[in-house]
């Protein structure tokens, strides 16, 4: 049995302050101060409606994020010129041909935000998808799947809620969530013993430790030293099991490094309780879906 209790996951809603920041700097990015082609084509009153199609089976994640962009004008201030209609929300499964949301109001606005949006709506269903794949394949296991530090810059809490989204869990958001004894840590402070110690008198009792190991001696000596957490560094399946053995649930123990869905469920079966992967974020595939302008019948073209 995991050391983690297994309890129902909510999705947050990250601020408006924080998303509108974010998007403010992909508008300002993508459209500079005019877009040729939309605001030199089109009349401001002209209006139509829009969907968003999924063109791939998948978890949609930053539906709200996507919405909020049509809300905005060119210069950042929020217009209610647009209304977006969703059809089904973040965390649930998209197919082929899914119909995700309308838009509906002026062209001109949806067109400048289309890109915008659907970079957000790909990017976070992308993380999404790929996470859901790694929950499912560990299926019947107690160990879970968690995200890493690995991010894109700016995006973190955008990308860590695309993996909630996908049924994983959220790693530290940053530095001053907990402290982690990572290899150079240890190699620059002069081992694992004292560098725990040193924490735990400065840290105060509110912050946890968690140590990497690289070998089994090591993850006896963060055993000693009370690491409340301990990562197993690189290590093969037989090892794993050996430290699950030797920890008998004195600490958490999280695996990490060249983990991939064709060996994740071997390492999920060491009886580790957490499986940490960077690439849920930083290397994932966007999702594929498109936004389709619709004609007077409200039939969209191809």
């Amino acid at each position: 049995m995991s050391l983690l209790k297994q309890i129902p996951k909510l999705l947050p809603k990250l601020p408006d302050f924080y998303v509108d920041d974010i998007i403010k700097r992909a508008l300002e990015e993508d459209i500079n101060y005019i877009d040729v082609t939309s605001d030199l084509l089109l009349s401001p009153d002209n209006r139509t409606k829009a969907v968003i199609k999924s063109k791939a089976d998948g978890i949609l994640s930053g539906l709200e994020i996507a919405a909020r962009v049509f809300s905005f004008d060119s210069w950042g201030s929020r217009i209610a010129s647009v209304t977006v209609t969703p059809f089904i929300q973040d965390g649930e499964k998209l197919e082929v041909g899914t119909i995700i949301c309308e838009i509906s109001g002026s062209t001109c606005a949806i067109l400048k935000a289309e890109r915008t949006a659907l970079n957000f709506l790909q990017h976070m269903s992308g993380i999404a998808t790929y996470t859901r794949r790694c929950v499912d394949a560990i299926s019947g296991t107690n160990a879970r799947i968690v995200d890493t530090r690995k991010t894109l810059p700016g995006l973190r809490s955008l990308q860590k809620y695309a993996v909630l989204c996908g049924g994983g869990n959220n790693h530290r958001f940053n530095l001053s969530a907990a402290a982690m004894l990572k290899d150079n840590h240890i190699d620059a402070y002069g081992s694992i013993t004292v560098a725990v110690q040193a924490l735990r008198e400065r840290a105060g009792h509110m912050i946890p430790v968690e140590v990497e190991v690289r070998d089994l001696e090591q993850l006896r000596e963060a055993i000693s030293a009370g690491a409340n957490i301990i990562l197993l560094d690189n290590m093969n399946a037989d090892t794993m099991r050996q430290a699950v053995e030797i920890t008998q649930r004195r600490a958490v123990l999280e695996a990490s490094g060249n983990i991939t869905l064709e060996n994740i469920r071997e390492t999920a079966e060491t009886g580790i309780d957490i499986i940490s992967l960077g690439a849920l974020t930083h290397s994932v595939k966007a999702f594929d879906m498109s936004l389709v302008i619709c004609n007077k019948e409200s039939k969209c073209i191809n």
